[in-house]
């Protein structure tokens, strides 16, 4: 009983002295996208910090050991924080990610995370997730060993060190997830095609039956998906350039029926090409639910004759698509 007493009081009175030690937080942004930098604890803002006219910020506030994210208003980067930690950060906005550098009290486990996000930004994860089972393993146990090496080398803060090898090995879960989930997608490749017949923004509704003698490039989106949104340049391009080909292509609307004018103003607004469709039932919706859709954007390709050529194809914004489209399209 003694033992466990002790154990309560250190994590209160622990607790107690975080809650009273400030972190400081300042620096420059050039470049900046907006006045205001939020620290975030997933959808909480837990500070709002004001820039001046040259992007210049100094503040303090109160909060936990733990991960936060960082926020200008277009771009996230992680924040480990810690009371007493004493932040300067230098960034240069239109180099977001390339230009975050830390000095101070913390600036030595947050410089790792900002490495961290650039040595990620270099693996294509959509390849790792379409490779085979021997590949996949291979390449998963290379970076899971990597990216211990760096965090055993740096010499870290030891609840950082923790907690950093606590998110390496949920991100392998989740990973092995994913590739669970595109082995069976493959399961799902040339077979018919499930149906759907969805309104159509421009009046009417469209069934995949009608799509027949043509290929069917489905873009799976919604108008709240960041991603979604940012695979629209690409499949704009990709939309002029194979038009007057025999392809169709359908983007499907996740968005909930409370939002339904939403996705109509939208796709008005943005001058959204192809045919654009609305779910009847968003994520229950017959369609999605037989391509086991739990995560946006999903692409999807079906052949004249309406089986699947690929249950998961490439996103518009790599470069593989266009090859495989052009070695369809001869």
């Amino acid at each position: 009983m003694k033992n466990i007493l002790l154990l309560v009081f250190v994590l209160v009175f622990t607790s107690f002295s975080f809650s009273q030690e400030k972190i400081l937080f300042h620096g420059t942004i050039t470049n900046r996208n907006g006045d205001v930098l939020y620290v975030k604890d997933n959808n909480t803002i837990i500070k709002e910090i004001k820039l001046n006219k040259e992007g210049a910020f100094n503040d303090s506030f109160t909060a936990k050991v733990g991960m936060y994210q960082m926020f200008d208003g277009v771009e996230y980067a992680n924040l480990y924080l810690k009371p007493g930690y004493d932040l300067d950060l230098k960034m240069d906005a239109t180099k977001f990610d390339e230009s975050i550098t830390f000095a101070g009290n913390g600036a030595k486990e947050n410089n790792f995370l900002a490495q961290n996000t650039l040595l990620e930004g270099k693996i294509n994860f959509e390849s790792l997730l379409k490779s085979n089972e021997k590949d996949f393993m291979k390449q998963t146990n290379e970076m899971k060993a990597s990216d211990l090496a760096r965090l055993e080398s740096a010499k870290l803060d030891s609840d950082f060190v923790a907690l950093q090898k606590k998110m390496s090995a949920a991100k392998m879960g989740e990973l092995q997830k994913y590739f669970s989930m595109s082995l069976a997608n493959k399961k799902l490749n040339n077979a018919s095609a499930p149906s759907f017949n969805y309104e159509n923004h421009a009046g009417g509704k469209t069934a995949l039956e009608s799509l027949k003698g043509k290929y069917v490039y489905i873009d799976v989106w919604a108008t709240w998906c960041g991603p979604c949104r940012g695979e629209i340049p690409s499949l704009q391009k990709v939309e002029e350039k194979f038009k007057g080909k025999n392809i169709a292509f359908v983007s499907i609307s996740l968005d909930v029926d409370k939002d339904h004018d939403k996705w109509k103003t939208f796709v008005s607004e943005k001058k959204l090409g192809g045919i654009q469709l609305f779910a009847d039932k968003n994520w229950t919706s017959d369609f999605i639910k037989s391509f086991n859709i739990d995560s946006i954007p999903r692409f999807i390709l079906i052949d004249p004759q309406g089986n699947v050529v690929d249950a998961d194809a490439s996103r518009p914004s790599n470069p593989k698509l266009n090859e495989q489209l052009e070695g369809l399209l001869k």
